[in-house]
């Protein structure tokens, strides 16, 4: 059930990062074989700063319930990476964190 949270530079294609995070989360193994509760969004940034030279960039947050061990977001968070890097993109910079929810905090109803 993770909640996948591309941020990212404006000049990249919102639809081809939703689908190549997508695809890393599914191919982790970790979730749904069909992928039906992996959700993915992403946001867009036009004005952002890194370093002393600007550059793309790609920062995956992937918010899953709290339990999992330290091998499998690993696990994870490369899989996210992998398919991020057959992008092709040079001079950018690719980040992927994974962070716990809280289970006995974590709310959710589906209407």
């Amino acid at each position: 059930m993770p909640h996948c949270i591309i941020e990212h530079s404006s000049s990249l294609n919102a639809g081809e990062l939703n689908q190549v995070v997508f695809q890393g989360a599914l191919e982790s193994q970790l979730f749904e074989a069909d992928g039906r509760d992996i959700k993915v969004r992403s946001i867009a940034y036009d004005h952002f700063q890194t370093g002393t030279q600007r550059q793309d960039f790609i920062h995956v947050t992937l918010r899953i319930l709290s339990g999992r061990n330290d091998d499998a977001k690993l696990k994870l968070s490369q899989s996210v990476l992998s398919g991020l890097a057959t992008l092709g993109l040079t001079d950018a910079s690719l980040t992927v964190e994974v962070v716990d929810m809280e289970r006995e905090s974590y709310s959710k109803r589906i209407v």
